[in-house]
């Protein structure tokens, strides 16, 4: 088992609205798949929903009706067979926050960051998306003493305090991979089996796309080798995408194309 925290993109490669983002195929298959996931407890009860039944399940649910039989096969399958790997926790070890929105920024991006992780501890979802800021942000930092300037007009300087900015965003990544660090999955930690991608739609503030802050942590699972600098700046076919393609390839999703790449970076 491995995660990904990765950006939210379509099939095409273009970014997803930050915001909730749904379209009538999407609703009927959420309907379609929560109706069989009611119907499957009710027969089977709770036991089955791991991850790995749920990607079993998705695969019947061209066919609706075979979806019960499968779940069925799957747990009379695993009777008296070794289990593989488990989530480390069932139920939240964290106290429940209180209502509302943290006003103090540091404390709210700690926040998101903990739920993060509960999410992929109990093995709720194996990907996620954390967007800590928008680039045209109205967002002030009084935490850090600079509450003069919005985020947008201060990412156009080059100021210690910009700089100061930064810092806390790269402070809130290192606070979630050493989270992920101290749990311990057999022989691996959940950040050994985590794919992690810390990146930027720009470089500065001046707009420039055309050489992209990207950071990979993790292992994921062992296939990735870290604790190296790739530098594709002078390289032809350098798209953002080659990237996400390998991402991809790491979760043993294969696709001939993504975005506008069509070949997986060799060296990642």
């Amino acid at each position: 088992m491995f995660n990904a925290l990765v950006p939210t993109l379509d099939a095409s490669g273009k970014p997803l609205p930050s915001k909730e983002h749904f379209d009538g195929a999407a609703v009927d298959w959420l309907e379609t798949a929560n109706a069989i996931v009611k119907a499957a407890m009710k027969e089977h009860g709770d036991a089955w929903k791991t991850c790995d039944d749920v990607l079993d399940l998705v695969n019947t649910l061209s066919q609706p009706g075979d979806a019960l039989k499968r779940i069925k096969e799957i747990r009379e399958g695993r009777k008296g067979q070794l289990q593989g790997w488990r989530p480390t926790l069932d139920k939240s070890n964290i106290p429940r926050p209180a209502d509302g929105i943290p006003q103090d920024i540091a404390e709210h991006m700690r926040l998101m960051c903990d739920i993060l992780v509960l999410g992929l501890q109990t093995d709720t979802t194996r990907i996620c998306t954390l967007k800590l800021n928008n680039d045209h942000s109205s967002l002030r930092f009084p935490n850090l003493g600079v509450d003069y300037m919005i985020h947008h007009l201060l990412s156009h300087s080059d100021t210690a305090d910009w700089l100061k900015v930064n810092q806390f965003f790269l402070e809130q990544v290192a606070y979630l991979a050493r989270k992920l660090d101290a749990i311990q999955e057999g022989p691996r930690t959940a950040l050994d089996n985590t794919l992690l991608l810390y990146c930027s739609s720009m470089l500065t503030g001046s707009h420039d796309a055309t050489q992209l802050p990207v950071v990979v942590l993790g292992g994921a699972g062992g296939r990735i080798k870290s604790g190296r600098v790739l530098d594709y700046k002078e390289k032809p076919d350098r798209q953002m995408c080659r990237l996400y393609l390998t991402m991809l390839d790491k979760l043993n999703v294969r696709l001939p194309k993504f975005g506008d790449a069509t070949k997986a970076l060799e060296e990642v």
